[in-house]
């Protein structure tokens, strides 16, 4: 048996998958996030352990058998976030998380600095890591001075389960201080920040052993030697769950924040795209990310408007996509990252006529998230990476209309694969898997059966072109006007 650690920013999730990679038991516990100030994100890190010993409590109360025939633990985390400790690993302050932007100042500081898009391949957007400790110098100093270690979310989790000090590839390289390229620690971009390797963990890949799980753990939990690997950041767990590890493969996400995520066999930087640059959970392979704020999220921003349901919403719809009516959502709510890295910008209806009713509306939403996707679409396209067809998954997809329309946006087929358990926690488990059999990648990580595909319309094609032209358009008029 082999366990993944899905730590989100809701919750944890725990899955145990046997030899045959077919789930067996999963639980799940909150985590609750607190945001004490406008653009403030954060978590206090035991909350993750508690819901991680939750879980696995439950695990052991409902899966005895199963949870003490695991052989590996694998993990998936929350990107980005600020786990300070001291000398005597005390938590230092509440992790600032993802979609804490607090740090925009000084992560415009660090990105104008030509070192760290050189050699970090991306923007150094106000999420990641890097601008957070600029800003806890500039505001907390007496906290900065007491750094000793600095761990991603995950990875304070693994120290707790293993003692060791460990992050792997596909999550430093959302820090702002990986060396991405060559997949080490730059001591140029670690010293911009006033920081040494000393205070950062040691680096694995995704599939290799980090460290053994606790013995005093293991007997908690009626476990035996088990194995912890390195694990992967959530976005590139759900690419291992998904089987998206060769080069060419793709998924699209549709949840509350959308993704266009392609792997790489080769390291392919375009920062002037927006596109995020990282490596994969596996060795000798990169991805490619164009991500934008709020997909399911301006959804379910217009379904609390509206007083109505998301599912009813989408329901009104029928089963025919049609032309777009010239109506058109900007999809900005918290600000946008692929293709324009602005987070100040925000959303917008233009267009609005006597003639648009809900419904109308409704579609322009679900059509101005598509065009999103067909942004990260032509960023990738830029970077190098030329998309035939994505597997779609994330809570969009349980609307069919929407998946037709996001096909006809990007212009290419949309696979569905079928109902099961591919995710980040997934993923995470397979690469427990990975790291404790040492297999080959691409012979365990291979893809879902599909359920059903979406292809493009070919007599929409022309209007949804001339309603992407008109999208793209729009906003330098919203930051005309912001």
């Amino acid at each position: 048996m082999y366990l993944g650690l899905d730590l989100g920013t809701s919750g944890v999730k725990a899955l145990i998958i046997d030899g045959a990679q077919s789930s067996v038991a999963s639980a799940n516990a909150a985590i609750e996030v607190s945001r004490p100030h406008s653009g403030w994100s954060e978590q206090d890190p035991l909350d993750w352990l508690g819901a991680c010993e939750a879980a696995l409590g439950e695990l052991k109360r409902t899966h005895p058998k199963e949870l003490a025939a695991v052989k590996g633990i694998g993990f998936s985390g929350q990107m980005h976030g600020a786990t300070l400790l001291d000398a005597s690993d005390n938590i230092l302050r509440p992790c600032m998380l993802w979609n804490d932007t607090r740090s925009h100042e000084e992560a415009a500081i660090l990105d104008a600095d030509p070192r760290f898009r050189t050699l970090s391949g991306n923007i150094v957007f106000p999420g990641f890591t890097a601008p957070k400790i600029a800003w806890v110098k500039n505001n907390e100093p007496a906290i900065f001075d007491q750094i000793a270690k600095i761990l991603l979310p995950k990875d304070y989790l693994r120290f707790w389960l293993t003692g060791e000090y460990v992050s792997e590839m596909s999550d430093a390289a959302g820090t702002s201080w990986l060396d991405v390229g060559k997949r080490e620690w730059s001591d140029e971009l670690l010293e911009a920040t006033h920081l040494d390797r000393s205070q950062m963990p040691s680096l694995v890949e995704g599939s290799q052993v980090s460290g053994q799980l606790r013995s005093e753990l293991a007997l908690r939990w009626g476990m035996g030697n088990v194995a912890v690997a390195g694990g992967a950041g959530d976005n590139a767990a759900s690419a291992i769950g998904l089987g998206t590890v060769e080069a060419g493969s793709a998924f699209v996400s549709l949840g509350t924040s959308g993704v266009l995520f392609a792997s790489n066999d080769a390291y392919l930087p375009n920062p002037e795209s927006a596109v995020h640059t990282f490596c994969h959970a596996v060795p000798d392979t990169w991805h490619q990310m164009g991500v934008f704020l709020s997909a399911t999220d301006s959804l379910n921003w217009w379904s609390n408007v509206c007083g109505e349901s998301a599912a009813n919403l989408t329901g009104e719809l029928g089963d025919n996509v049609v032309a777009p009516s010239g109506l058109t959502f900007l999809p900005y709510l918290s600000g946008e990252r692929t293709p324009h890295n602005d987070a100040s910008i925000r959303g917008a209806f233009v267009g609005l006529d006597h003639a648009h009713d809900r419904k109308a509306m409704t579609r322009a939403v679900l059509e101005g998230v598509a065009f999103a996707l067909r942004d990260s679409l032509q960023a990738l396209a830029a970077a190098g990476t030329s998309l035939e067809r994505v597997m779609a998954v994330g809570g969009g997809t349980r609307s069919p209309y929407w998946l037709k329309i996001v096909s006809n946006a990007l212009g290419i087929p949309l696979d569905l694969p079928k109902d099961g358990d591919f995710g980040a926690a997934f993923g995470a488990a397979r690469l427990g898997l990975l790291a404790t059999e040492n297999e080959d990648p691409v012979s365990i990580c291979t893809k879902p059966e599909i359920a059903s595909s979406f292809e493009p319309s070919q007599h929409l094609g022309a209007a949804y072109e001339d309603a992407y032209q008109l999208y793209q358009a729009l906003y330098p008029t919203l930051t005309s006007t912001a």
